[in-house]
């Protein structure tokens, strides 16, 4: 009887656990191992996996400035949902392509979870080689270059974004160009005084410059007046 008893609970508790791990299907594709059928969009959806990992603000940016997916809903999937920022991203570029909001891609692929994207972009109308999945392409260039790195499409390339600033380097280059301007206005305001400081001098040389009138607007207009 207690033998019997043993094999019955042990019985219970696999039964338990196969169907804790059916019901467990996971939200996001296995790894890096994401399908969509082309090798080259693989291998950015995993530089792009790592590029959200490792600078998670300027990747919700990118998703939410230029490519139009609310924060809330990228905050829910990366955090509430687990999902990789590689689906992420993906999903949301699909949406884009198509017009849609990100959230109907989502819906499209939690109907059928881990058959991959290759298989959730066919079902949306997308097939590889088509104009539509060039435009995704397109699309994965000109996100690497709004993150400093400058790739070709189907040339291979290897981008470790650890290594990177996280594309801050557009961001330096602003800095620069409003340091240039800075230091133009300071030069034209450095002349703009050498003027003034002329005109006083001149006025002073005419026995006026301790005057209230070599001080005055007057006397400082003749001095810019002067070659």
């Amino acid at each position: 009887m207690i033998r019997n008893h043993g094999l019955h609970a042990l019985a219970l508790a696999l039964g338990l656990g196969l169907g804790l791990a059916a019901t467990a299907v996971p939200a996001q594709t296995v790894g890096y191992n994401v399908r969509t059928g082309d090798v080259w969009v693989d291998t950015r959806l995993g530089e792009i996996n790592d590029y959200g990992r490792h600078y998670r603000d300027p990747f919700l940016d990118e998703m939410s400035g230029y490519y139009g997916a609310p924060r809330p809903l990228l905050v829910d999937l990366l955090d509430d949902r687990g999902w990789a920022p590689a689906d992420v991203y993906y999903a949301c570029a699909i949406a884009h392509a198509l017009g849609i909001p990100c959230i109907d891609v989502v819906h499209e692929y939690d109907r059928h979870p881990g058959q991959g994207w290759g298989v959730v972009a066919k079902r949306l109308g997308i097939k590889p080689g088509s104009a539509a999945f060039h435009a995704l392409k397109r699309g994965q260039v000109d996100t690497y270059g709004r993150w400093g790195q400058t790739i070709v499409i189907d040339r291979p390339v290897h981008v470790d974004w650890s290594r990177s600033n996280g594309g801050r380097g557009h961001g330096s280059r602003g800095n620069q160009g409003s340091q240039g301007k800075g230091h133009g206005k300071a030069s034209a305001g450095s002349h703009g005084n050498a003027g003034k400081a002329k005109g006083n001098s001149d006025k002073s040389n005419n026995g006026k410059g301790n005057s209230k009138k070599g001080n005055s607007g007057k006397g400082e207009g003749k001095g810019h007046g002067k070659p």
